[in-house]
């Protein structure tokens, strides 16, 4: 939901369509730095969330950053900015805050992965007092973006000194762009029981729950509502029957739209109706 007003206004939001959790980004998604969140405007969001009992607030990092990146002044920058990302979510009280994981652009997957990971290690250093958790989002694939294959994903848990400070963000769209199918029931229990050989599927903290418009093992990222693309609805018909999750939250990431607010009112009706 948007921020546009203050962060508060995105509780709203989440409110008045029905929504239990709600995802937001900690400032603009495509610039560097933010405004600083003041002390009334996080005390303000807080309360909202109270009082219109939306649970489980979730944060997003600005797409910018790349941990990945072989660029030693732009892996710095990221860096940088990720330290004030997840000082920003720590002011709203996000108990996580999702992160693709890099781009490794002109230097080896190997190579993006280690700087993922030592990158992850300063992050962590620099934050030790924080609460807040960060979320490795599955990606799609996409150019030379990493974390689309569970091994990547793995691999930088195990490279990091504390991997318990890190979780996944599952996004259904981007894993079955990256090649995991996720219906009929056979394959659906065949990409979890993947998943959970490799990661567990106890660091699922979150769910993006997306369709597809694109098709199995695409590897590009194109979301579509719930239902209208490849995936269809027996993914999240198994996804929202499997008593694994039923304690994980999930959050639309749909296309908006002119009218943004009523196309997510459709997606989340359209999600329980599979209930």
């Amino acid at each position: 939901m948007s921020i546009a007003g203050g962060h508060y206004r995105a509780a709203e939001r989440a409110a008045a369509i029905g929504c239990d959790c709600v995802q937001v980004f900690t400032k603009n998604s495509n610039r560097w730095i933010g405004k600083p969140i003041s002390v009334e405007e996080a005390q303000r969001f807080r309360e909202a969330l109270k009082r219109l009992d939306i649970k489980h607030p979730l944060g997003h990092d600005a797409y910018l950053i790349n941990l990945a990146s072989p660029d030693a002044a732009l892996w710095r920058k990221s860096i940088d900015a990720f330290v004030e990302e997840l000082h920003r979510a720590e002011a709203l009280g996000l108990p996580y805050l999702v992160t693709h994981p890099g781009a490794c652009t002109s230097c080896t997957e190997q190579a993006g992965l280690r700087n993922i990971a030592i990158a992850l290690d300063e992050v962590h250093a620099q934050c030790r007092q924080l609460q807040v958790r960060c979320l490795l989002e599955t990606t799609a694939g996409q150019g030379t973006s990493l974390g689309w294959r569970f091994e990547q994903l793995a691999a930088i848990l195990d490279a990091v000194h504390d991997p318990d400070r890190l979780g996944i963000c599952l996004d259904t769209c981007h894993v079955f762009a990256a090649g995991y199918p996720l219906s009929p029931e056979t394959e659906y229990l065949a990409t979890i029981d993947a998943f959970d050989h490799l990661l567990g599927v106890e660091r699922i903290k979150a769910f993006h729950l997306n369709d597809s418009r694109r098709e199995l093992g695409s590897r590009v990222d194109r979301h579509e509502h719930i239902g209208h693309g490849r995936l269809g609805l027996e993914p999240f018909r198994l996804l929202l029957s499997d008593p694994r999750f039923c304690r994980v939250p999930m959050y639309l990431e749909t296309p908006k739209g002119e009218s943004g607010d009523e196309l997510d009112a459709k997606n989340l009706a359209v999600l329980r109706s599979l209930l």
